[in-house]
């Protein structure tokens, strides 16, 4: 995701400064004009606008906090871009960590995969300060087709949560029913034809389909990032004191794919790790 971003601020002639902790991921970058820096701060150091795109609120900390971390070489004024689909609560603990270096946060996750960010078609969910967004208008333009604006720092961080649990229990409700589809010796074809063609046919679940028919699990969003976000949801929930019992069960779903090998896939192997074949495999190693 960061890299189809990358490229698309690249194509539009914005100055830019990358940082990968995998050096070679980033060097392709640097051979096109950008500024290879070998650290966050570094990176950011370099920048009116910062942006991160990262796995995890681990990884997230790493990026942001430290003495190379981004904030340490972050200017007064940056407005800094979190577009990582992260927990509501670290957003809240960075947005006051930039208040103190005099920054403001922005938490603009997105929706889209790989394809989305590289030709500009990402939808940025933002949460933070009007003042904020419109310094970094210019920019989401050319990565994005639109920006919704949805209140104070968290509001994008929540919406992305609960966006990412609702996919999560339709992949795994697919994936069940796809089970079931087998087991109960159905045409797997025809069957699946009739759901996603009828009532149960939402546009995840004709994508998803697809590929799980075709076999084709290259990631355009891995399967373990989802469990991640379903874990991510499920403790927002309880914070606000609000169980998430289809999030919990798609969860499990998902664990158990991470157990069979599925972790790195794209989260549409979650249909193909119930599989009955799958399963008889598993038990029989």
């Amino acid at each position: 995701m960061g890299a189809g971003m990358a490229g698309r601020l690249l194509s539009a002639n914005f100055p830019l400064a990358v940082y990968n902790r995998n050096r070679e991921k980033a060097k392709p970058f640097a051979d096109a004009g950008a500024f290879l820096a070998s650290s966050p701060r570094e990176a950011a150091a370099q920048s009116e606008i910062v942006i991160s795109m990262v796995a995890d609120d681990v990884a997230s900390r790493s990026v942001w906090l430290g003495e190379n971390g981004a904030l340490a070489g972050a200017s007064s004024g940056a407005v800094l871009i979190e577009s990582s689909t992260l927990s509501v609560s670290w957003i809240r603990e960075l947005a006051v960590a930039a208040a103190q270096r005099g920054c403001e946060l922005l938490d603009a996750p997105v929706t889209g995969t790989k394809p989305h960010a590289a030709a500009g078609e990402l939808l940025f969910l933002v949460g933070g300060s009007e003042k904020a967004l419109a310094t970094a208008r210019p920019v989401l333009a050319v990565l994005g087709r639109d920006v919704v604006h949805l209140g104070p720092n968290g509001s994008g961080a929540l919406l992305k949560l609960i966006n990412n649990f609702l996919c999560g229990v339709q992949a795994a409700s697919l994936a069940e029913a796809t089970s079931l589809i087998e087991a109960g010796g159905l045409d797997r074809e025809k069957a699946l034809s009739i759901l996603i063609h009828g009532a149960p046919g939402s546009p995840l679940i004709k994508t998803i389909s697809t590929r799980a028919s075709a076999g084709d699990f290259t990631p355009n969003f891995v399967l373990r990032l989802m469990a991640k976000d379903l874990g991510y949801a499920i403790e927002e929930g309880r914070r606000e004191q609000m169980p998430l019992q289809t999030a919990a069960s798609a969860l499990a779903v998902f664990k158990q794919a991470i157990a069979a090998g599925y972790g790195d896939k794209d989260f549409s192997a979650v249909i193909e790790s119930l599989s009955p074949s799958v399963a008889k495999r598993i038990q029989s190693a």
